[in-house]
């Protein structure tokens, strides 16, 4: 059904007006051209779509629009804050923590969200968090050590 949808997406106002049955994740990448959320498997299975509502990681391919109606939502392009990367973002480029890339913004989707409720994780919290992203090109040993040091630098902010 069209319906007007407000919310917060990277801490400022939006308001689109479009059937509010549409998954997040295309709203986003076609009507909003952020296209750093990826879009994997359309099932929310991979984690290449993952981005925060509310501080928690969510599929946005199975989430509605109308499930972010007055929600604060949080994309890869808002970690970064005045032209500087966020502490996983330049964690993920320090630990070359990335081949081909298409995981990426999904990986440091769910780890911002672990570490905005779990500041200090330990390996084995990284670990569970991290099981259900996917990464095809195996760089998980390095994503684990960005995240860790990311923890250090308090890379929840």
């Amino acid at each position: 059904m069209q319906r007007t949808i407000p919310f917060r997406l990277n801490g400022k106002p939006v308001s689109i007006e479009t059937d509010d049955q549409r998954s997040l994740l295309w709203v986003l990448r076609t009507d909003l051209a952020l296209t750093g959320t990826k879009y994997g498997c359309g099932e929310g299975l991979c984690g290449a779509c993952t981005v925060g509502v509310n501080g928690q990681a969510v599929r946005s391919c199975a989430t509605s629009l109308a499930d972010v109606r007055g929600k604060d939502v949080v994309t890869i392009e808002g970690l970064e804050r005045n032209g500087q990367l966020h502490a996983l973002q330049q964690a993920f480029v320090d630990h070359d923590a990335l081949q081909c890339g298409y995981c990426t913004p999904g990986m440091i989707m769910n780890a911002w969200a672990l570490l905005q409720r779990t500041p200090r994780p330990s390996r084995q919290q990284i670990l569970e968090a991290m099981e259900g992203n996917l990464c095809r090109c195996g760089a998980h040993r390095r994503i684990v050590a960005a995240i860790e040091t990311a923890a250090g630098q308090g890379g929840a902010a």
